[in-house]
């Protein structure tokens, strides 16, 4: 899913430097004759470069355009790849680490409009209430049709108080209303807890940044400090319409909650680059029954969280299909001042081998939540798999699923079977046994 927040570049797979070494090849004919076709190619590109530069009507940014060019080709790749100007590179540093300025929606692109994937918990647009599936074909009355999605959320940017009006469309009507927000300081509080009863430990994660095994780890040593012993049935982890964030930190956060055995594996295209990452000694749950909340919105690094500890049958998962985005973003800096890339550079398994790409992961129990009638129709997400250009994953891609959470937790169905479960009083069904995919080192083309 390409998650570009208004501050926001993607929710980072990863942010490491590719270093790319030199190397001496001999090169077969077959070879050579695909680097003339490329020399070629960029020989031609150079000549129309040259002939706007010369005779276009009024003299152009030649800057803008070679972004423009560099963006047009990550772009053409596949939905999460980009690149990022030197501005947008900085605003995605600061964001990783917790507090951004702009309006607390992660968006993507689709059919040249901004689509909302998720608006973030305690945001002006959350308050709004701008919804996950919502379409902005506005902004302060110019089209976005057009636009870049960087070019999109630079116009969603801007001073802390001033105000912004984005024009959405909602549900299969496209339904038009206008909205105003005023911009703020989004201090993204990755982590919030709080003791149900007196018996049950509730985790939400937001997006994994920085910050959010720190806050995980605390909010359990607070749980079994405030529960000693018996007195402590278990915990409810939501990861509901969370969009993702930093790899390290979904391994870190699934690490917590396991004794042992693979987490996740990345493949890229060479066999050698593929990556395992296991967990540690040390089960900072101490073992305790765990239901996991996914939905629609649950992407990325949430979507590894959950299939991980539904692999191991570590948890019971819990809602709707998540939305499938099993793809890898590495962060490419390109030096002095020149922002960086977002390329697509692995796929991401479940420990059984699962690709979760434009499939999802599937809860072991689907709850669908009671939708108010002015929403109906309205509270779906497509998934990756509705997404234009898409990582392509088999015959058997799934669209996307309910994203709809009431506000009023006493009406949240799929919480109350949550804590139902872990209290005994409704038997959580066991996770079935499903045939591990054929574990291979060889990575998907």
């Amino acid at each position: 899913m390409r998650k570009v927040s208004l501050v926001l570049l993607g929710a980072m797979m990863g942010a490491s430097v590719v270093t790319i070494g030199s190397q001496t090849h001999l090169l077969a004919a077959g070879a050579k004759a695909a680097a003339t076709d490329t020399y070629r190619n960029l020989n031609l590109f150079g000549d129309v470069f040259e002939k706007i530069r010369s005779d276009y009507v009024e003299r152009p940014d030649e800057q803008k355009l070679v972004e423009s060019a560099i963006n047009g080709m990550l772009t053409s790749l596949d939905p999460h790849s980009s690149y990022m100007d030197p501005k947008s590179y900085r605003d995605m540093q600061v964001q990783t680490r917790g507090e951004f300025g702009g309006l607390g929606i992660e968006v993507t692109q689709e059919e040249g409009l901004v689509k909302v994937v998720t608006p973030i918990d305690d945001t002006p647009a959350s308050r709004a209430g701008i919804m996950a599936g919502d379409l902005i074909s506005a902004i302060d009355g110019e089209a976005v049709l057009g636009l870049t999605l960087n070019q999109a959320v630079d116009k969603m940017r801007g001073p802390v108080n001033s105000s912004v009006k984005l024009t959405v469309l909602r549900g299969a009507q496209k339904e038009s209303r206008e909205v105003k927000l005023t911009r703020a300081i989004i201090q993204i509080k990755s982590v919030r807890s709080r003791q149900e009863g007196e018996d049950i430990g509730y985790i939400r994660i937001t997006q994994f940044s920085e910050q959010t095994f720190d806050g995980v780890k605390q909010a359990l040593q607070k749980f079994q400090q405030d529960m000693p012993g018996d007195k402590l049935k278990g915990y409810v982890l939501d990861l509901r319409n969370n969009p993702g964030g930093l790899l390290d930190q979904s391994v870190s956060v699934s690490n917590a909650f396991l004794e042992k055995g693979e987490i996740v594996s990345t493949r890229g295209r060479n066999a050698d680059e593929t990556q395992r990452y296991n967990a540690r000694p040390g089960d900072l749950s101490k073992g305790k029954p765990v239901v996991v909340l996914i939905n629609g919105g649950s992407a990325s690094a949430s979507e590894i969280v959950a299939g991980a500890l539904q692999d191991h049958k570590r948890a019971t998962i819990l809602g709707t299909r998540s939305f499938g985005k099993g793809s890898v973003q590495t962060i490419i800096p390109l030096g002095q001042n020149n922002g960086a890339l977002r390329l697509t550079t692995a796929r991401y398994y479940t420990p059984s081998g699962r690709s979760i790409q434009a499939k999802g992961i599937d809860p072991d129990i689907q709850i669908l939540q009671d939708v108010p009638d002015e929403l109906k129709g309205k509270d779906e997400t497509k998934g990756e798999a509705a997404l234009k250009g898409h990582l392509k994953n088999g015959e058997d891609e799934k669209g996307g699923s309910q994203a709809y959470v009431p506000p009023d937790a006493s009406k949240d169905k799929q919480l109350i079977a949550a804590f139902d479960i872990l209290r005994g009083v409704k038997k959580a069904q066991a996770p079935a046994d499903k045939p591990a995919e054929k574990k291979t080192e060889t990575a998907p083309n």
